[in-house]
């Protein structure tokens, strides 16, 4: 392959150190070639001061490594366990023995458990579902309506970021191409017939009208499970903290102490570690924010349950 005097390729390191794979070049933003280099070898690399890839930019936050709606799903689960048992454990202590916060707390950790996750798992199928209707709904539109609709609505998305109306046509015309060669049928409902079908419904105007328009995407069936699974386990895990004094402490008040000192800590860490994974803290303060705003909303609900049961003891009511 020929180049200009002006044009140097630059090897970029390979991601897989493993692979065989001879690392694509990286041509300089201001190329001579007679043609253009593709998008994935572009790069002011060569003239950046350090040679630093934009590609490595990418990497250097590193908070998000997982999954967003798996910690989601966490923050939920653990929320929820940490709050709900211990403000119901701290209520049951004003009885007085530990057998009972015991046995109370179980119940309540195994069935809150249960119903978190069957309502985790009901949630992802209704948004499944509601994106599914709408995504018939839309390509049916997309089939009848003329250019010049199709076009004002890809403007009203694109418009607002800053990109022309002659542009915004031109998006339209792609997308248009894109998912007339897809294959896309707006009746089927499942992967599996998408999958034999040789479908690709995630191209296309309709797909972007629902993306980008609606702010939508499908939700795949392993994530309704994945997503029961994770709340009602982080409700259990959640939940049995608080409750873990109270099999090794006879009076339940004595266990309540150790109980509130326990789970005050685990929320000061959940809270700063909350802060971080979803990026609300940009600063020290923002984790101390996260810390303390968490563990006052456990402490507050679990004051106001033991409060509720010491004022209904002492009370004439039987």
């Amino acid at each position: 392959m020929s180049t200009s005097a002006t044009t140097t390729a630059v090897p970029l390191p390979s991601r897989d150190a493993g692979s065989d794979n001879k690392p694509q070049p990286v041509w300089s933003l201001e190329s001579n070639r007679s043609s253009s280099p593709p998008l994935s070898e572009k790069c002011d690399k060569i003239g950046r001061q350090g040679g630093i890839c934009c590609k490595e930019l990418k990497n250097e936050d590193d908070r998000m490594l997982i999954d967003p709606d798996v910690i989601r799903d966490i923050i939920i689960g653990l929320s929820d366990g940490l709050t709900v048992p211990f403000a119901l454990t701290a209520g049951l202590s004003g009885l007085g023995t530990s057998r009972i916060v015991v046995v109370g707390g179980l119940a309540e950790i195994i069935a809150g458990a249960i119903s978190m996750g069957i309502g985790g798992f009901l949630a992802s199928k209704a948004e499944r579902d509601h994106f599914r209707f709408l995504r018939r709904s839309t390509y049916s539109r997309v089939m009848r309506s003329c250019v010049g609709e199709m076009e004002r609505e890809v403007h009203e998305v694109l418009g607002p970021i800053g990109v022309d109306e002659p542009t915004s046509q031109a998006v339209t015309s792609c997308l248009r191409r894109a998912e007339d060669e897809s294959g896309f049928d707006a009746s089927t409902s499942t992967d599996a017939e998408k999958s034999s079908l040789g479908m690709k419904s995630e191209f296309g105007l309709s797909a972007f009208l629902l993306k980008f328009g609606e702010g939508l995407e499908d939700i795949p069936t392993r994530r309704l499970y994945l997503s029961a699974f994770t709340i009602g386990m982080s409700y259990l895990v959640g939940g049995i903290i608080p409750l873990i004094p109270y099999f090794f402490l006879a009076t339940a008040l004595d266990a309540l102490k150790i109980s509130c000192i326990i789970t005050g800590i685990v929320l000061l860490i959940f809270g700063a570690v909350k802060s971080r994974v979803t990026g609300a803290a940009r600063s020290v303060l923002g984790y101390i924010w996260g810390a303390i705003s968490t563990m006052a909303v456990g402490g507050f609900a679990a004051a106001a349950a033991y409060g509720l049961v010491i004022a209904v003891e002492r009370s004439s009511i039987s």
